[in-house]
């Protein structure tokens, strides 16, 4: 008994963008030079260790950590939003004498599900930080400040908070 299987339309669609994730998807991960995430190098035992051109990171930049906080201006208790004079000057006080060396803010629109379980959608910054790995305990202290007087300054249930691992040069 034989079976056939016949592909037409949005099923043949389907399993054509299937193969593409299933074989694409290592290429890829190769072809940025970094491991499949949570699995390991994929390189077969022959070849772990050994870089060629094509598997080699790139040779600039130090470690560094980049930390991205997500500030919103909408106050839950009803209050005057956040103005922009109004977070330069919490970024003046509270963030750069902690990270002198730099940062970069990006204004936004953003939401989010409230305390109250309503959805929000409000005006917003995204405060971006790099320092080096080595100075990740002390930094983190100093961001989780920050996180906290802006909380408590504007009336905010929360600053969201993202750290990733990156390579930099200035």
């Amino acid at each position: 008994m034989a079976l056939t299987l016949t592909l037409t339309g949005p099923r043949l669609v389907l399993a054509g963008a299937a193969a593409v994730l299933v074989i694409g998807a290592p290429t890829a991960y190769a072809a940025l030079g970094g491991d499949d995430p949570g699995t390991g190098d994929r390189r077969p035992a022959a070849s772990a260790g050994k870089e060629t051109a094509s598997t080699t990171p790139p040779s600039g930049g130090k470690p560094f950590v980049e930390t991205r906080l997500f500030f919103g201006t909408e106050r839950p208790d009803g209050g005057p939003d956040v103005t922009d004079k109004q977070f330069m000057r919490f970024i003046d006080k509270e963030v750069t004498p902690g990270f002198p060396d730099g940062l970069t803010i990006q204004q936004g629109r953003g939401q989010w599900k409230d305390s109250n379980g309503r959805i929000e959608r409000e005006r917003s910054y995204e405060l971006t930080l790099l320092y080096p790995t080595a100075e990740a305990k002390k930094r983190g202290i100093l961001i989780e400040e920050i996180r906290s007087d802006y909380e408590k300054k504007f009336g905010q249930d929360s600053v969201g908070r993202l750290d990733d691992r990156a390579r930099v040069d200035f």
